[in-house]
């Protein structure tokens, strides 16, 4: 009997693009998907850009656009890259909606009504250089449970511990790298530890797996504190009933994404809400990082409880992307765009190597990209598309198309595939993804075997129906290993359906062996990937802001006298009263009337400033657009005749060609103050 299932992946977080890490959760998710429709459930996908925080509020600041618009053209831009990545979901929607909305209200009233939500006065970060309370994730520090340097104001990504961000040893500014000071503010707050025994029956139940149970228990030992849910204003986001200036912290309102996006799907398709999401003919999964656990196995769960949701039946948990062995890393180009791969390679490829590597466990995969360029030219090329190479142009060049009948030899082959068909169809539903991959190369192994033993190239010279009843088996192979690998490879797959003239197929047709049958032309499936187009990948992706020569590289300076003497002695307190800055290059152009002057937009740490330089001989505005610069931020407004300057850029240099803009090291951020 079919099952019915509703799967969700965590959501994207609406002010970046989507890069290699976040497309492991994306590709094994929707393997997964797949692959159950392959074998005739019923199985809806759905998830959504999670789009409201303060991160989206200033993105938007500094490109002088609104949040609604930023988000609504990120949101274009994602579903553009997991286009590319042949991930298909029901719905992708917005937190941004009013389901969400509804939804968060529901949710909050419910609690409050069970006395799960408590108000009190708290103490937390303020930023008085951007006059603002600082959310968790613009503060920077070292744990307070483990010393782990420059981690988040709410959790730490060494040990895995929460925390307050008042608890921060030497916290910053993750804006303008200010020390916060403290402020007091009324907050809301859910009562989590109200449904610690609940949370312990779900995760006995085999809600997360068991070496996530194991995290949890110390977790559940340490004692489950109340979860601050609201932030105070400015803040994109829902507005807490009642409230003027007090919102719904993020991580409220993003996993109640999750029913929205399918309440949104139910409305439009005529489905009752009630019984999909909720209802016990549907089994419910989602999958998620290992960075999010405490939200999805604690938080989740208890705010699903608290108003009568069911509790998904199992969380699927995988680890972190690597690459070459070590972090992503921009310096490096590995730090690498959905879209900067697909610019360069088949996404397909990335499908089939990161299969080959998932598991059921929560450990890391690395992309080893030598690994990944042999995996790909030896298994995909060199193994399956390579069985279809040396069979179906034979068969329409020299044999009109035509199939013939299997002899025992060809049924001994095919009856080996087919027996792997129910270890092949375990492993994918228990996400040992990499198991199938290595039993289909394997079967892919048996046939090119079988294809060596019968070397249809020399039969076919003196015995053209043999060679029909061989090719006939060979085609078949095919057939049988791309039923396996459609979850992982869908357009492969497509591809090779049109080749053999047959239906879109499924795991119910395994077993269907064609004979007698007219098959189309070959058309290619597969390239080589060289070493060349992986290294113009790394490059692209590369930062664009020049690094600094070491001092061991730096050619050797010719000394320059003095043309212009040394100013005036300054006292400490006049030289603090310039406020320089780090600054980002956002727009430059010329001006028009003005043979000397740039117009620049700088980003000051979410800033905007105008400013007017006179550097145009020295450099193009397209040099500039990117570049990190160091501003004069608290100079008086002058207002010119092209416009009003807010300040000033620092250059050295006599002037005219001879102007030397200030470079600072690539690791700093627009915003932060030169001391």
């Amino acid at each position: 009997m079919s099952r019915k299932i509703v799967v969700t992946s965590a959501l994207f977080y609406a002010n970046a693009p989507i890069h290699m890490g976040h497309l492991v959760e994306s590709i094994q998710t929707d393997i997964w998907v797949r692959f159950q429709k392959a074998i005739g459930n019923k199985c809806l996908y759905f998830c959504a850009d999670d789009t409201h925080g303060t991160p989206v509020m200033i993105s938007a600041k500094r490109e002088g656009i609104s949040p609604e618009q930023l988000i609504g053209r990120v949101h274009g831009e994602h579903l553009r890259d997991l286009k590319k990545f042949h991930i298909e979901f029901d719905n992708y929607y917005t937190t941004h909606s009013p389901e969400n909305k509804q939804f968060s209200e529901q949710f909050y009233n419910k609690l409050n009504e069970k006395g799960s939500i408590v108000k009190r006065e708290i103490e937390q970060a303020y930023c008085p250089s951007c006059n603002m309370f600082l959310p968790d994730r613009f503060i920077r520090g070292a744990c307070p449970q483990c010393k782990s340097e420059n981690q988040y104001g709410d959790s730490c990504d060494s040990c895995g511990a929460t925390y307050q961000p008042t608890e921060l040893i030497n916290p910053a500014c993750a804006t303008c790298g200010a020390a916060p000071t403290r402020k007091t503010s009324v907050h809301y707050f859910f009562k989590l530890a109200d449904y610690q025994q609940q949370l312990k029956d779900i995760i006995s139940a085999g809600y997360t797996g068991k070496s996530v149970a194991n995290k949890l228990d110390e977790w559940f030992s340490a004692g489950l504190r109340d979860w601050d849910i609201s932030r105070d204003g400015p803040y994109f986001g829902f507005k807490i009933p009642g409230e003027e200036n007090k919102f719904f912290y993020v991580w409220l309102d993003a996993p109640i994404g999750y029913m929205a996006s399918c309440k949104n799907y139910c409305d439009r398709n005529g489905l009752d809400f009630n019984s999909v999401w909720n209802g016990s003919d549907y089994e419910l999964y989602h999958f998620i990082g290992k960075d999010i656990i405490y939200f999805h196995a604690l938080f989740w769960p208890a705010m699903l409880i608290g108003n009568g949701f069911k509790v998904a039946k199992r969380l699927f948990i995988h680890g972190f992307l690597t690459v070459n062995g070590v972090k992503m890393s921009k310096s490096k180009g590995t730090f690498i765009k959905a879209a900067t791969y697909a610019n360069h390679l088949d996404p397909e490829y990335l499908r089939y190597y990161y299969a080959s590597k998932l598991t059921d466990g929560v450990d890391d995969i690395d992309l080893n990209l030598d690994d990944f360029i042999a995996k790909i030219n030896s298994d995909l090329v060199g193994k399956l598309a390579n069985l279809a190479s040396r069979s179906v142009p034979m068969l329409t060049g020299k044999l009109d198309g035509k199939l013939g009948k299997l002899d025992s030899a060809g049924w001994n082959l095919l009856n080996q595939l087919i027996a792997a068909k129910e270890a092949i169809i375990s492993d994918y539903e228990n996400l040992n993804f990499a198991s199938v991959i290595r039993q289909i190369a394997a079967l892919a192994d048996i046939a090119n075997k079988y294809v060596e033993q019968n070397q249809p190239w020399s039969m076919i010279k003196t015995d053209a129906e043999k060679t029909r009843v061989v090719l006939t088996a060979i085609v078949n192979a095919v057939k049988i290993l791309v039923i396996y690998l459609k979850p992982v490879l869908p357009i492969f797959a497509e591809k090779i359906e049109k080749i053999l003239n047959i239906a879109p197929q499924s795991f119910a047709d395994v077993d269907k062996i064609l004979e007698e049958h007219k098959i189309n032309e070959y058309v290619r499936l597969a390239e080589r990937v060289e070493k060349d187009k992986v290294n113009a990948m790394l490059e692209e992706s590369k930062p664009t802001q020049p690094v600094l020569p070491t001092e061991a590289t730096q050619p050797a300076v010719p000394v320059v006298q003095l043309d212009e003497p040394i100013a005036a002695e300054c006292t400490i307190e006049d030289f603090v009263k310039v406020d320089l800055r780090v600054a980002k290059v956002l727009k430059a152009e010329a001006v028009e009337g003005a043979d000397k002057l740039l117009h620049l937009e700088l980003d000051i740490g979410g800033v905007i400033k105008n400013v007017f330089a006179g550097i145009s001989k020295a450099y193009k505005p397209e040099q500039l657009v990117g570049r990190l610069v160091i501003c004069v931020a608290n100079l008086k407004p002058r207002r010119m005749k092209f416009g009003l300057s807010e300040g000033m850029v620092c250059a050295g240099g006599p002037g005219g060609a001879e102007v030397f803009l200030l470079n600072i090291d690539s690791g700093a951020k627009p915003g932060q103050r030169i001391h």
